[in-house]
């Protein structure tokens, strides 16, 4: 059995660690921002884009973790890994074909994950000079502010980003998109996920929700989002880590409305 005390020191070195990670990691990132000629630019499938950078921002991770924290795994986009007792979870820059056209909409997304549960989150926009930070039952911050969700309860003054994804049928994503429309919402796409789950957290859209995505993309988001006080849908079941899941995440006053037009079902509060 697990020993509260010990996982709150645990959870705690790790919380107050990975801040200082994320700004080493949002350097590395942002000097290959804008460099088109140095990103070597390449297609790892359908509209899913890869440069150095994604590379070198995981290395840098890996070797961090390695250092501060041997006895913890890292599972990334980039490299791969598998499910752990402790496990942290990397995009390393989610966005990336945002970022490989000199779009400042993309992010350095960190979770970590004890036993199958997200217990820390972190989403660094250097490029934006934003970060969110959340730890389970401490509530979320961005740039050390708190944060919460929207106090939205109408779909009609609603606005609500709807992720695209290749892994699931383009008719999937058209019907979402057509219905909040038809429900008087606004729609929205950013192209990271991650910084779409951050918005619905302090507040700048009322829902985020996606047909499939990763765990790196939202591993995160879903601590940071649950700390602002939003809604979500049971993304972390079956093999969530490896696999994915539809993603859903809401303002409270909105969540039900969204959920019914998604057709992803709400955890329980």
């Amino acid at each position: 059995m697990a020993d509260p005390m010990t996982d709150n020191a645990m959870l705690a070195a790790r919380y107050h660690a990975v801040h200082g990670m994320a700004l080493k990691l949002g350097e590395t990132a942002l000097s290959y921002f804008g460099r088109t000629d140095a990103l070597e630019i390449s297609m790892k499938g359908f509209q899913d884009w890869l440069t150095i950078a994604d590379g070198m921002v995981e290395r840098e991770f890996r070797a961090m973790i390695a250092e501060a924290f041997p006895g913890d795994a890292v599972m990334g986009e980039e490299q791969g890994g598998g499910a752990s007792e402790r496990l942290w979870i990397i995009d390393p820059i989610d966005g990336t074909a945002n970022f490989a056209r000199g779009d400042r909409q993309w992010c350095v997304s960190i979770g970590f994950v004890l036993n199958g549960r997200p217990e820390l989150g972190l989403i660094h926009a250097p490029a934006l000079g934003e970060m969110w930070l959340a730890r389970r039952g401490g509530g979320a911050t961005l740039n050390g502010q708190p944060i919460r969700a929207a106090l939205t309860s109408d779909l009609r003054r609603s606005t609500v980003e709807c992720g695209w994804s290749t892994r699931r049928p383009l008719e999937d994503y058209l019907g979402i998109v057509t219905r909040l429309y038809g429900a008087g919402s606004s729609v929205k796409r950013s192209a990271s996920g991650a910084l779409g789950v951050a918005h619905v957290a302090n507040g700048r859209t009322d829902g985020y929700v996606e047909t499939h995505i990763n765990s790196w993309d939202v591993a995160a988001g879903l601590v940071i989002a649950a700390e602002a006080g939003c809604r979500t849908n049971a993304f972390c079941s079956g093999n969530w880590v490896t696999e994915g899941n539809p993603i859903l995440v809401a303002a409270p006053g909105v969540a039900e409305a969204i959920s019914a037009i998604a057709g992803m079902a709400l955890a329980a509060p």
